[in-house]
């Protein structure tokens, strides 16, 4: 039997458990399963791999992207360089019952950290860019942007963080005007205005400065079409949601896993 999941909290909505439970219908898998484990502190993941001694790999989403990073045993350059974690291969794994200071030193486990946001983003990214995309507003600091700045940086597209206050490196909202929108055609949701069940929300920018020349990105997947990528198309710019990155990076994690 394999097992994979997810760690994080709260975990009312998976993607992933969805995507693998299916996968592994699809492919014949049937001693495969995919759960969830909600854990509330970070400091409870070497009970659960204690309690769980089939699990061959974790997906980590909030708030443990960062804080998992101390339990690993190596950390991808990706990863490191993002500074979070959302992959973890469990090399090894066995029944566990060594550990100290909250860190698993048990020889039978060994527990390698990786990022598969970043690739999943840059692929989904790659084929709408066009000579127009030279520049980038990423909305939103949070862990979300991390990847999405570590991927900008590597493609070579030069960019500017939106938040709430202005700093020398970033914009706030009250800064973006006509002159911005027309010099930043590629604008990139990573917050989470307008995910369901808030529906109603959007970042505040100028929608009304959008051209067919624009292509606005959004890293929510549900709804499908947000009000920001609506407003958007309505002035004629392309428009992506995040359900191809999610794709992506959950078979990457998948390939990860299967090493």
């Amino acid at each position: 039997m394999k097992k994979f999941g997810l760690i994080g909290y709260p975990l009312s909505h998976s993607f992933s458990k969805g995507y693998f439970t299916e996968k592994f219908e699809k492919e014949g898998l049937d001693d495969y399963s995919y759960e969830l484990f909600p854990l509330k502190d970070i400091s409870d993941l070497p009970e659960l791999l204690k309690k769980e001694h089939h699990l061959c790999g974790l997906n980590v989403t909030i708030p443990h992207k960062i804080g998992v990073m101390f339990y690993l045993n190596k950390i991808d350059e990706a990863a490191r360089d993002i500074d979070a974690v959302n992959c973890i291969k469990i090399v090894n794994s066995r029944p566990v019952d060594d550990f100290f200071s909250g860190e698993i030193s048990s020889m039978d486990v060994r527990l390698e950290g990786y990022n598969t946001d970043a690739y999943g983003f840059e692929e989904s990214l790659k084929p709408l860019l066009n000579n127009n995309h030279k520049q980038a507003l990423v909305l939103g600091n949070g862990g979300a942007a991390r990847a999405v700045v570590y991927v900008l940086k590597k493609l070579g597209i030069s960019f500017k963080v939106v938040s709430r206050r202005s700093t020398r490196n970033q914009f706030s909202y009250s800064e973006i005007d006509e002159n911005v929108i027309s010099d930043y055609k590629l604008i990139i949701n990573t917050t989470p205005l307008g995910m369901s069940p808030q529906t109603g929300e959007y970042p505040d920018i100028p929608y009304q400065y959008l051209t067919d020349k624009h292509l606005l990105y959004d890293l929510i997947y549900n709804p499908e079409e947000t009000l920001f990528l609506k407003k958007g198309k309505e002035r004629g710019a392309s428009v992506k949601n995040g359900l191809e990155m999610l794709h992506l990076q959950a078979e990457k994690s998948w390939e990860i896993w299967n090493d």
